[in-house]
């Protein structure tokens, strides 16, 4: 079994043969993944070496101590968070192998193409259609999507259809990948409070899927998209960072740096949502730990939750304490960006663009009712249409 000294030697040896001060990056990067220090809990062959998914710090500080390049992790997150889990818990070991090696090393970016204009908080209610052709086998699929983070810059996208419209709404959903290059996928940015579009809508017009890009079996797509979804709460809520990292350490920085701005009363709120982001930091570490030894739960849900609201209160207080200087504006220029960068801009830009955490990733209200009902064990909330067909929904 491999253990901690057995991934040094390993991290080292890969160290010795590929120095990072005179390899390629991506040529490194390859070599990592091939060495299986990439995800090491991910089986032999896809990045890993079947080891406790703990023991990744281990290589992760031995490679950071010799100044090796990382993958970039903010531009490639939906994939490394959200489509390798997926691919790794249903794809074919074709699919598996062609998909999980690019992505990591970050030669392909991925992007979700789930939430659409009629069903962003009541995700199974997607209409997006998915028919099979008799023919070929391909899937013929024709929609509409919609806040899709990064289309603009993606190889590659993870897409849930419905397949089948008379069934329940949960239980007509299929899972697939998508070719954003193929004909028929068209992007349009979706410009944003903050003058930008991070976002976009896809439309999807006869765009052609093969069957083997298909994750999981036929109408089961909402249970595969629930494996995305734990991971994407988790991805977002239970990122690591340092004491005081984040948007508090801005937020601390101000006050330290200005004391001018100081007042008894905003000493107290600093004081309070210091206390709140160390609370977050340290159950977002505990959850890490828990995933550990096994795959993410509903807890990630509440992470989740109190992220957007920390950020949001956050936020509010830095330009509250800045005051009029506060409502500046560096740059309202239209740009697509392939990242959120929240603590490398100014406090304007925090402040608008921690409004969209309450809404991506899940939103405030159906994340509640994931916590009331699978965290604290409350009754579900009533549904009449749990036995109705999709079709006969209205609409």
């Amino acid at each position: 079994m491999t253990d901690a000294d057995d991934l040094r030697a390993r991290t080292r040896a890969l160290l010795q043969e590929h120095p990072p001060a005179s390899t390629d990056r991506t040529a490194f990067l390859e070599a990592r993944f091939d060495a299986g220090l990439a995800w090491v809990h991910y089986p032999v062959g896809l990045g890993g070496l079947g080891a406790p998914r703990a023991l990744q710090a281990v290589v992760d500080d031995e490679l950071a101590a010799a100044g090796a390049p990382d993958n970039d992790p903010r531009r490639i997150g939906i994939g490394l968070g959200m489509a390798a889990p997926t691919l790794l818990a249903y794809g074919s070991e074709e699919v598996k192998r062609r998909f999980l090696r690019p992505l990591w090393v970050g030669e392909e970016v991925w992007c979700q193409l789930f939430s659409e204009p009629g069903a962003g908080s009541d995700l199974a209610a997607l209409g997006t259609r998915a028919v099979r052709d008799p023919e070929t086998g391909d899937w013929i699929v024709d929609g509409q999507k919609v806040w899709t983070s990064s289309a603009h810059a993606a190889r590659w996208a993870i897409l849930i259809a419905r397949t089948d419209p008379d069934v329940p709404k949960h239980r007509g959903i299929t899972y697939f990948v998508c070719d954003m290059t193929d004909p028929g996928v068209e992007v349009r940015p979706l410009r944003q409070i903050t003058g930008e579009a991070e976002f976009n809508e896809v439309f999807l017009t006869g765009v052609r899927i093969p069957d083997a890009h298909r994750l999981g079996e036929v109408g089961d797509g909402w249970r595969v998209a629930q494996t995305t979804l734990m991971n994407e709460r988790v991805t977002i809520g239970g990122a690591r960072v340092p004491r005081e990292g984040g948007m508090i350490g801005k937020l601390a920085a101000t006050w330290r740096e200005r004391p001018e701005l100081r007042t008894h009363e905003f000493h107290r709120r600093l004081l309070e949502l210091w206390v709140d982001a160390e609370v977050a930091r340290l159950t977002g570490e505990r959850l890490r730990q828990q995933l550990a030894a096994g795959r993410p739960g509903p807890e990630g849900s509440a992470m989740k939750l109190g992220f957007a609201r920390l950020n949001q209160a956050i936020s509010g207080l830095e330009v509250e304490l800045l005051g009029t200087e506060g409502l500046l504006y560096e740059d309202w220029t239209m740009r697509r960006p392939e990242l959120v960068d929240f603590t490398g801009r100014d406090a304007g830009y925090r402040y608008l663009r921690s409004k969209g955490n309450s809404i991506e990733g899940g939103t405030t209200e159906v994340l509640l009712n994931i916590v009331a009902e699978r965290v604290l064990g409350l009754p579900p909330e009533p549904r009449n249409d749990k036995d109705v067909a999709w079709k006969d929904l209205a609409r």
